[in-house]
């Protein structure tokens, strides 16, 4: 099945059964043609005894562990058809992820992208306001997590305008008159947890106990990238929606989750608070001792699933992240498929979150 037929369909339209059958003749095709055409990829297959024929649905297929892109290139393509090369966030001393795109790997990532944001914000551009600074995005054939971040979403921005200039610092009088020259409109803010919150947050709360406040009440923020520094610091995603509304009036708050190594199926949080697997992707939960599906409400290891990767074998990856499916189909927002809570990272291992690799740089 092509990705543009899937495309075609709506992200949160089809049911448990539907989106099974949908995910495995997708998934099965990729796997194949990974196989077939990155040797490394076909290597480890043989290992497993990957056995299609075997095959009753895409849960049954095999996973990789998502440190291996730090250690390997993995690639189904050729060099001349990588247009862009993506790294994960990583510390200081960290080796990151290389992830090759060709162009219609890309475009996927594209389409998937809009599909899914706009469930949330609706088809029209907004003037949108980037909470972080330009530097991070001016290397375009090799950029990171963050700048990729960026870039995903600036396609819903009609105008944009950096809230932060290149030495983090809030620009108080470009975004007084951005605010200005659409005011009473819709407005996209877009950034990363802990930077919005160390960079922007703090910046309004002093201006603002020295009179000068921002309304941003008809603003969206969408943001990512972890929790473990906040939280860390006591502060709750409840508390962090609480006192951004305090400070800016803004209320239409969305958290997602998403990895470099699967660009454009981001989960998005509804406004109850569930993170949701659109028909581009899927999670599974599994037991760290045998890597048997977890039951619903039952912690395991993340495993996540995308129909968009055709330039490299990221389709079926073993994360190193916890969490738990609330539950499938029956999200009281309305949104088919499974949702599910992050619960945080696996003990020893590596921070890499865009948010939280910044905020121990930031220490």
């Amino acid at each position: 099945m092509e990705f543009d037929v899937i495309a075609q369909i709506a992200p949160y339209s089809l049911d448990k059964a539907s989106k099974t059958k949908l995910l495995t003749e997708r998934l099965l095709e990729l796997t194949e043609n990974h196989k077939e055409n990155c040797p490394e990829y076909h290597r480890m297959l043989d290992a497993v005894g990957y056995d299609p024929d075997k095959v009753q649905s895409y849960y049954d297929l095999p996973f990789l562990p998502v440190r291996l892109f730090k250690e390997l290139s993995l690639k189904s393509v050729s060099d001349e058809d990588v247009i862009k090369t993506m790294t994960s966030s990583g510390t200081s001393g960290q080796a990151v992820s290389k992830i090759f795109l060709d162009r219609t790997t890309s475009t996927n990532q594209q389409k998937a992208m809009v599909k899914i944001v706009s469930d949330y914000t609706g088809s029209s551009r907004m003037p949108m306001i980037i909470l972080d600074c330009p530097s991070v995005v001016r290397d375009r054939r090799m950029f990171s997590a963050r700048g990729a971040g960026i870039l995903g979403f600036s396609i819903f921005g009609s105008k944009k305008v950096y809230a932060l200039d290149d030495d983090m610092k809030l620009n108080v009088d470009e975004l007084e008159k951005f605010l200005d020259q659409y005011a009473g409109q819709d407005i996209l803010l877009f950034g990363f947890t802990f930077m919005i919150w160390q960079h922007f947050y703090k910046e309004l709360v002093k201006l603002k106990e020295n009179g000068k406040t921002f309304d941003l009440s008809k603003g969206i923020m969408i943001h990512g990238g972890g929790w473990k520094k906040l939280i860390s610091e006591a502060t709750t995603p409840e508390e962090f929606h609480r006192r951004m509304k305090d400070v800016c009036g803004i209320s239409r708050i969305y958290d997602y989750y998403g990895m470099v190594e699967q660009t454009g199926c981001i989960y998005m949080e509804c406004e109850y608070g569930h993170k949701h697997a659109s028909i581009y992707s899927d999670v599974i939960m599994r037991r760290p001792e045998d890597f048997s599906v977890c039951d619903i409400g039952e912690k395991g290891i993340i495993q996540v699933v995308s129909v968009i990767p055709e330039s490299y074998p990221g389709h079926s990856l073993l994360t190193e992240d916890e969490g738990c499916i609330l539950g499938e189909d029956d999200c009281p927002c309305g949104r088919k498929g499974k949702y599910f809570d992050i619960i945080g990272r696996l003990k020893d291992a590596e921070i890499r979150g865009c948010s939280d690799t910044y905020a121990t740089k930031f220490q």
